[in-house]
């Protein structure tokens, strides 16, 4: 049958399976909202289109399947930046399809006109500028395609106006190939041989888990791997939810400059480093060369280009992290058990006295302000753990990641690679968008939830029950915690005193909102709050000057900690 672009864009969308979009209109896709009435697709309009994709990579992440945006040209196309980069940093599956001029105004400054395929092109994956009507479904095919696939990240495709207009036969592909890009998925089976033979030797392995064991769906595989080698297991900011945070004996708690200091010490005494899904991160290594020094690496990762980028590896295994996993395990149980678990009871002992004693740990009980460790632990005590998490980023972040116990994979939802303030509330909505019956929270600090606060509209227009936990230090908290430990205390534009009162601007927007000044008032809000209906803003006046410990200082050993 014949189509619009327009019709063509969302009849491409309903064949992928896309429900739900986030998108804010203008005049370069005013034809995309005019044919989207005849589709069943919900659309949520944002205030903002950095909100659209950060909500959009929140749904992706809850959901497991690809988040979708719409944003018009120009200043609504380079509103999207931010959450792009948010989204390739942390390898998010996400289609971004902004408006553009027509093609006969292209590099003639029009209004609105902007190359924004030159500006995504660093932080999408790949992306696409629609010249020809007879190739827009194919490329929207194509762009799905890539999101999803190897290892996943955003595709932007830029459409210009006169395409949108324009009819031609649309076709209905079903299947898509494309030469030059052929993700391996398989890894060589000699290398994971090779892999079993070093878990069998080892006497003090170690398991650090990543996001892309989240994103390939491998949690279930790491988990049987770990207990059935009885390997001790951390993970990166990233990897949390990739196995129980729950299991008392296995679970060391994150790595690196927030970690714990059984993760950060387990980490550069092993002989066996099981690296799955990670990227090495300078947040997680420290000083490199000091890093897992004598420790043989081995290095699961689909994108072969990650592999020796940050640290120079032993093992090098390309593929899927689930596939890869599932083969160590088909390996791993044919072997007699007593040949890989019982030797590490040593190892287990050493793990167990460093978390007795240097534990994550804070003083409540003679503290008279409310401590944000607490709320946090409060929050995961009476959800029971069963709740989705968004954060902002600073210390909101590091403190639900030491606190929030996740035992299930896709329930963390946090701004990793790029540290992106803002990124937490619209990912929840993005989230509850995709799981309308689950709980989920944004847990916030007073700074960064003001940087997407207009999104209340979008929650309380669409019913979405998201809950919002602000911890409230008034300061831009992470930066003054560096200012206090490097900078000689020199507090230098980091005060946040002068702030709305929060509950008053829920209730404006109208939704609830709900405060708590004392420890005792703690647990009560958080239970009024969750129990309320509709969206809901619970504000936490914390001790001012709270750090995040343990902190490794930037560029030294993970071994080097601060403590408390």
């Amino acid at each position: 049958m014949e189509l619009t672009g327009a019709q063509i864009l969302w009849q491409s969308l309903k064949d992928e399976g896309v429900d739900t979009v986030f998108g804010y209109p203008g005049g370069a896709v005013i034809d995309f909202y005019d044919a989207l009435v005849n589709y069943d697709i919900r659309h949520i309009l944002v205030r903002h289109e950095q909100g659209a994709v950060h909500a959009a990579d929140g749904y992706a992440r809850a959901s497991g399947k690809v988040g979708v945006c719409v944003a018009t040209s120009g200043p609504g196309a380079t509103n999207t930046v931010t959450g792009i980069a948010t989204a390739y940093m942390d390898s998010i599956p996400m289609v971004v399809i902004t408006g553009q001029v027509p093609t006969s105004l292209i590099g003639n400054d029009a209004f609105q006109e902007v190359d924004i395929v030159g500006i995504t092109r660093p932080c999408t994956k790949h992306n696409y500028l629609v010249k020809d009507i007879t190739k827009l479904e194919r490329i929207i095919k194509e762009a799905f395609y890539i999101a999803r696939s190897g290892r996943p990240g955003p595709v932007l495709v830029d459409i210009p106006k006169d395409v949108t207009n324009s009819r031609t036969l649309y076709k209905g592909i079903k299947d898509i190939q494309m030469e030059s890009y052929n993700p391996t998925y398989y890894p060589n089976t000699k290398q994971v041989a090779k892999v079993v033979g070093l878990i069998k030797q080892a006497k003090k392995p170690i398991i650090f888990a990543g996001g892309g064991v989240v994103l390939s769906k491998g949690s279930e595989a790491l988990t049987h791997l770990a207990r059935r080698a009885n390997i001790p297991v951390t993970a990166s900011l990233m990897g949390l939810g990739a196995f129980p945070g729950t299991d008392e004996k296995l679970w060391l708690g994150m790595l690196g400059m927030h970690g714990t200091y059984r993760a950060n010490m387990a980490i550069s005494d092993c002989d066996l480093m099981l690296a799955i899904g990670v990227r090495f991160d300078d947040r997680v290594t420290g000083k490199t060369d000091e890093f897992a020094n004598q420790a043989t690496i081995v290095h699961v990762d689909i994108d072969p280009t990650s592999i020796h980028k940050n640290v120079t590896v032993d093992v090098p295994v390309v593929g899927d992290c689930r596939l890869t996993l599932e083969a160590l395990n088909q390996l791993l149980d044919a072997e007699d058990p007593e040949e890989i678990g019982p030797e590490r009871r040593e190892w287990l002992g050493q793990i167990q006295k460093w978390k007795d004693t240097n534990p994550l740990k804070y003083d409540q009980q003679n503290c008279e302000t409310i401590k944000p460790q607490y709320v946090v632990e409060k929050l995961f005590e009476i959800t029971k753990g069963d709740a989705i998490i968004s954060t902002e980023v600073g210390q909101n972040q590091m403190w639900a990641a030491q606190y929030y116990h996740f035992s299930k994979p896709n329930q963390w939802l946090t701004s990793g690679g790029l540290g992106t303030m803002g990124y937490g509330f619209p990912a929840a909505i993005g989230a509850q968008m995709a799981f309308p019956d689950k709980l989920v929270v944004d847990v916030a600090g007073d700074g960064s939830i003001q940087m997407n606060i207009q999104e209340m509209a979008t929650a309380v227009q669409n019913k979405l029950p998201v809950k919002i936990v602000i911890l409230n230090n008034q300061y831009l908290g992470m930066v003054r915690q560096w200012q206090e430990l490097f900078y000689k205390k020199n507090y230098s534009q980091t005060d946040m005193t002068h702030a709305p009162d929060f509950v008053k601007l829920a209730e404006a927007y109208g939704a609830a909102g709900f405060r708590a000044t004392r420890p005792d008032e703690v647990e009560a809000v958080l239970k009024k709050g969750i129990e309320t209906p509709g969206p809901v803003i619970m504000e936490f006046m914390v001790s001012r000057e709270e750090c995040v410990y343990p902190m490794v200082p930037a560029g030294a050993p993970i071994t080097n900690m601060l403590l408390v």
